[in-house]
């Protein structure tokens, strides 16, 4: 036991200091981001040895410079007090198509030159144009598959999850989680209503909405989040607010959300019997909640577990992994979450690893809990998903022992 709590000891403290880091990062990076990721392709492509006719050279220094004043103006204009969708779809677009830009002219600017240099292919000013042809194609072809993710209904992943602690008579209940449908400035009213469609096809007994349902307010995000009211399930729809929702009147959200049919857990829970068995599903607001200031939201396990027996297991909806540390200690059996988006666009994930433990799918933490974590149903700001596929999941929960006669 000593060695097990001084192991739990030293991962606390290594993942505190991670978190310290990260703080320390995100006071610069507004300020340091913007000029990277402009700078750096705009060199790389340009002035790395292409030796470009002046018309070539000129032209798209200026579009980098066009682009590192007009992506952060953008982005103010959008997601800031103006709040106008036309701006923010501009920003986001040019923030996701020069993060894959800088990305690959990074990538492919060393090691395809570097391979190009080794073979002895050309002189210096050949090999520094095939690198920028590479690039540009790369980014083009990824980009281009990227919008088309992210903008189709996402595959539905089916997988079982053994929960020790369930009883016989829940072996088989169905669960589909969805998160992070992220509704906002580009209207996806259809793709919502597609979505709804397709969970009603998954004959649910509980469907879960794990937050970050827009960016923007219920009143103005309201016809894209409409269809969630016909979602179908023959148990509870439920759902818990993200850190998003935080950014936009919370409330309103939880209110809109109740007014569709969905019952907003916060801080509480409800139970689904079936077969003399009984599941605790319980929700907690974000772990943000309590620093938004609005009255009587924050994350509240003890809260949302009162009055619940202990010896049933517990199904519990927190929209960020890095709760799970509470869900271990607090004994829940399984925390579905979202909030990742699995990195959205490649490489980002790397850096959601320093603020979250587990980045996509079912990871284990202490001696019960288990925690799936989605890719996210929809995508936040840049219209991108690169390698990092959104989904709509069905968790099949299963017992230890089936009922009798009901082979698996």
């Amino acid at each position: 036991m000593t060695d097990t709590s001084e192991k739990r000891s030293v991962d606390s403290a290594a993942h505190e200091a991670q978190q310290r880091r990260l703080r320390r990062l995100m006071r610069f990076l507004p300020l340091i981001a913007p000029v990277l990721l402009w700078t750096v392709p705009c060199w790389l492509l340009l002035y790395a040895g292409q030796h470009w006719p002046p018309a070539v050279t000129l032209a798209g220094t200026a579009l980098f410079a066009l682009g590192l004043i007009g992506m952060p103006l953008a982005m103010v204009r959008g997601h800031g007090k103006r709040q106008q969708d036309r701006a923010a779809i501009v920003g986001d677009t040019l923030l996701g198509t020069i993060w894959t830009l800088f990305t690959w002219s990074v990538l492919l600017g060393v090691l395809l030159r570097l391979a190009l240099t080794v073979t002895g292919f050309g002189d210096g000013q050949d090999r520094a144009r095939i690198v920028t042809w590479a690039v540009l194609g790369t980014a083009a072809v990824l980009l281009t598959w990227g919008y088309a993710e992210a903008r189709r209904v996402p595959r539905v992943r089916q997988l079982d999850v053994e929960l020790p602690r369930l009883g016989a008579g829940l072996d088989g209940t169905r669960v589909v989680l969805i998160t992070d449908t992220h509704y906002g400035p580009l209207d996806r009213a259809r793709w919502s209503a597609r979505v709804c469609d397709t969970v009603n096809t998954l004959e649910a007994d509980l469907v879960c909405h794990t937050g970050d349902i827009a960016d923007g307010t219920a009143e103005r995000r309201r016809a894209q989040a409409t269809p969630l009211g016909t979602v179908q399930a023959t148990r509870a729809r439920v759902y818990v607010t993200g850190n998003h929702e935080y950014y936009s009147e919370a409330q309103g959200w939880v209110d809109l959300m109740d007014e569709l049919g969905w019952e907003p857990l916060r801080n509480r829970h409800l139970l689904i019997e079936r077969g003399g068995d009984t599941l605790v599903v319980a929700g907690v607001d974000d772990v943000t909640a309590e620093s938004s200031g609005l009255a009587g939201h924050r994350a509240h396990l003890a809260g949302a577990l009162q009055g619940a027996d202990p010896d049933h297991p517990v199904l519990l909806l927190a929209h960020q992994p890095k709760f799970v540390d509470q869900a271990a200690a607090g004994g829940v059996d399984l925390q579905l979450s979202g909030h990742t988006h699995g990195g959205q666009i490649w490489p980002f994930h790397h850096l959601v690893r320093i603020d979250q433990p587990a980045l996509a799918g079912l990871s284990r933490h202490g001696t019960r809990t288990v925690l799936y974590t989605s890719r996210g149903t929809g995508f936040w700001g840049p219209p991108f998903r690169i390698f990092a596929p959104s989904e709509i999941t069905l968790l099949v929960l299963r017992s230890p022992q089936p009922p009798p006669g009901q082979p698996r």
